[in-house]
């Protein structure tokens, strides 16, 4: 089946087609993306966020047209050691080369020859774990070799210029003393912030003044000698690399516009950029390191495979995202939902294409993610082998064999009923009012208990679904269609969650009947209005 590209209307097409217009002008005959690290800290949700969209856009770029790409991860790890990380050991001993280029300071953990090394190392084993296709690019590495040696005198041929950009931003003080160069200090290896007295690009010189001694330096523009603040830093990157494309998060607009701008003054034309949103918590509030009130990485995947995180990545990523535990669960289903289409119909406006870089057999799971954490719910899974148990009778052709993304969500579903649903789970009692339906639902389950039974699951799922709608057709559960009829409102199938699950909400009921067994519902149905009746409170 062959595929238009040309009319996919997926987001990382509408990015890739801007990239391969500027590409065409440029004549280049390949696209460069690019995604920058700051090499202090760890990687985390968001590093993931950004090289997977950019991924797919550089994916989106090669299907649309043919061309090869190349994806840099740049760690600026030139950058001098501003602060002592809460997280290492050894903390007293960093304390000594604050100031220094992080890859020039001993790493704390004495596994690597610096602490720009280690993270270095960290974060390519991140991007490693999920696949991802990359060419690590390292700062020191690109300053000291001389690859940015070009891009660093034209810089200071246009130093004036350049500082012309970025003087109207800054305070008064900082206005006195600012220069898009960091030289080396030649004594201390420190990363110095002081203007320059005197550049001269013809003779590869910078002239400045030790303010702590008063002692005059002269230090070479190229060959790792001096680095150059990090807003000049990256339109440096850019024009010496000719980056196409660049993902950054909102916090970075106004950086972005000024490194653009500087970008233009070194003669180099700034690349596509995709501004994405920034995550906030459950209460709307941004997320902070500090607060700790986001989600970690090895949170969701302790909870949910990536694929799932993926799917959350790809959706609207221009817009603010809650990022908390009740999400995960929905972009599981999300993704699940996702990849039975893309199964039925490959095509690049879905989302799951992007996650697996195109068609897949993968033949999914029978059963949502939901549904298997409300079964673990009901039977207070504490292994995955009490899941099976029900799986093996609803979808006998399932295994861990033939369906290796089932056996990962009965894991994750087991792992997220231990640490996230029971220690909150509440049955509550029914009401006066609710109880005829329940007791009209396990009437009618066991007076069709055979005939059901003999039906497949799908089949048994959409006729016991018909059922529970009959059984809450009746007050307090009536409300008004919008043929004109009296329908069944969303507050019986609350009830069910709340009285039969402990929980506020859950799968479509028929669905979870087939898979948990229809005796065992009745039974369900049964010890709820038995503990009522026998003390008129919630379990």
């Amino acid at each position: 089946m062959s595929v238009d590209f040309a009319a996919a209307k997926a987001w990382p097409f509408e990015e890739a087609r801007k990239v391969a217009l500027r590409v065409k002008a440029s004549a280049k005959g390949e696209a460069l993306f690019e995604t920058g690290y700051g090499p202090s800290g760890l990687p985390h949700i968001g590093t993931f966020g950004e090289v997977a969209r950019t991924t797919w856009v550089r994916r989106a770029f090669e299907a649309l047209t043919g061309l090869p790409t190349r994806l840099v991860a740049f760690s600026d790890d030139m950058d001098g050691l501003r602060k002592v990380p809460d997280n290492v050991p050894n903390r007293e001993m960093l304390a000594g080369f604050l100031g220094r280029p992080v890859t020039a300071v001993p790493d704390p953990f004495g596994t690597h020859e610096s602490f720009g090394h280690h993270n270095n190392a960290r974060l390519r084993a991140f991007l490693d774990r999920f696949g991802f296709e990359y060419e690590f690019a390292s700062s020191s590495d690109y300053y000291r070799s001389g690859r940015f040696d070009a891009a660093l005198l034209r810089m200071a041929e246009r130093h004036e210029a350049v500082r012309e950009v970025i003087l109207p931003t800054l305070g008064p003080e900082r206005r006195g003393t600012y220069s898009p160069f960091l030289p080396i200090h030649p004594k201390t290896g420190v990363v110095m912030q002081v203007p320059m007295e005197e550049v001269r690009p013809g003779e590869d010189l910078l002239v400045w003044v030790d303010p702590a001694t008063g002692e005059r330096h002269g230090t070479r523009i190229t060959g790792g000698h001096c680095k150059a603040q990090w807003k000049a830093d990256w339109a440096l990157r850019w024009f010496a690399l000719g980056v196409d494309y660049e993902m950054s998060g909102k916090d970075l607009i106004d950086s972005v516009k000024l490194s653009s701008r500087i970008c233009k003054v070194l003669g180099g034309e700034p690349p596509i950029g995709f501004t994405y949103e920034l995550f906030l918590d459950e209460d709307g509030h941004k997320i902070s390191k500090s607060k700790g009130n986001g989600l970690t990485i090895d949170e969701w995947l302790h909870y949910a495979p990536p694929e799932s995180l993926a799917q959350f990545m790809y959706n609207q990523p221009g817009r603010a995202k809650r990022l908390h535990f009740d999400v995960i669960p929905r972009a599981v289903d999300e993704y699940v939902q996702n990849l039975d289409r893309l199964r039925a119909a490959p095509g690049p406006d879905n989302p799951a294409w992007h996650i697996h870089g195109g068609p897949t057999n993968d033949p999914g799971t029978p059963v949502s993610f939901t549904m298997l954490m409300n079964l673990a719910s009901v039977i207070n899974a504490d292994a995955p082998e009490m899941l099976w148990g029900f799986l093996r009778r609803y979808a006998p052709d399932a295994s861990g064999e033939t369906h290796p993304l089932l056996a990962r969500l009965v894991e994750h579903a087991v792992a997220y009923y231990r640490d996230r649903v029971a220690p909150t789970k509440q049955h509550r009692a029914a009401t006066e009012a609710e109880r005829p339906a329940f007791e009209a639902l396990a009437a009618a389950l066991r007076a069709q208990l055979a005939e059901l039974e003999a039906l497949p699951p799908d089949e048994q799922a959409r006729a016991i679904q018909d059922i529970v709608y009959d059984a809450g057709r009746r007050e307090p559960f009536l409300e008004p269609a919008k043929d004109g009829r009296m329908g069944v409102s969303r507050a019986w199938f609350n009830a069910l969650y709340q009285v039969l699950l402990g929980q506020p909400e859950g799968p479509r009921f028929g669905g979870f009947v087939a898979l948990y067994g229809i005796a065992g519902t009745i039974g369900l149905i049964e010890a709820a209005l038995a503990r009522q009746d026998a003390d008129g409170t919630a379990a």
